[in-house]
């Protein structure tokens, strides 16, 4: 396992996120989903995320994405 750190701290942050569009309504398509994630690529440096792993379905999408507290 890898570690982070910062000046007073050793850390391994991960967070598996699951976004649902209300009523799981089956809205969302490859397209979607592409443009979801070049969002969440472009605001990523600003909140210290570093993105892992993407993965979408019709009415969800899953997110692994590594943090600093």
């Amino acid at each position: 396992m890898e570690l982070d750190s910062n000046n007073h701290s050793v850390f391994s942050l991960h967070y598996h996120l699951i976004l649902v569009v209300k009523y799981r309504r089956k809205v969302i398509s490859d397209e979607i989903s592409n443009r979801l994630k070049e969002i969440f690529e472009y605001i990523q440096c600003n909140y210290n995320i570093t993105l892992q792993e993407w993965n979408h379905d019709k009415d969800h999408v899953h997110v692994l994405m590594k943090a600093h507290p």
